[in-house]
């Protein structure tokens, strides 16, 4: 019989973009004040219409707040904002990429 103790096993740590997921999610719960949690936002639905349910008043306001947090320069003319804010993943790979702060 051995008195050794087997170490804990730790939890594998998140990655960055699971981080920058959870935190975005946050930040868009809040901005809206939208009654549901963060975690609860599947990163793969539409922001936009039956997935989220925001309308272009959301964007503007989610725009807003990514650009004071991570510098995020988010033009309301810009081209590719379909893309952007196609889904919450969408969004925090375009932050990811673009970043400042």
């Amino acid at each position: 019989m051995s008195d050794k103790v087997s170490p804990l096993k730790q939890a594998a740590p998140a990655s960055p973009e699971a981080d920058l997921t959870g935190e975005v999610a946050t930040l868009i719960v809040e901005a809206l004040n939208l009654d549901v949690a963060p975690a609860a936002i599947d990163p793969d639905k539409p922001l936009y219409g039956e997935g989220l349910g925001l309308d272009s008043i959301d964007i503007l306001e989610i725009a807003l707040v990514v650009s004071k947090r991570y510098g995020v320069q988010l033009r309301a003319d810009a081209e590719e904002n379909g893309e952007i804010f196609g889904s919450l993943r969408r969004l925090v790979q375009y932050i990811g990429a673009h970043r400042t702060r």
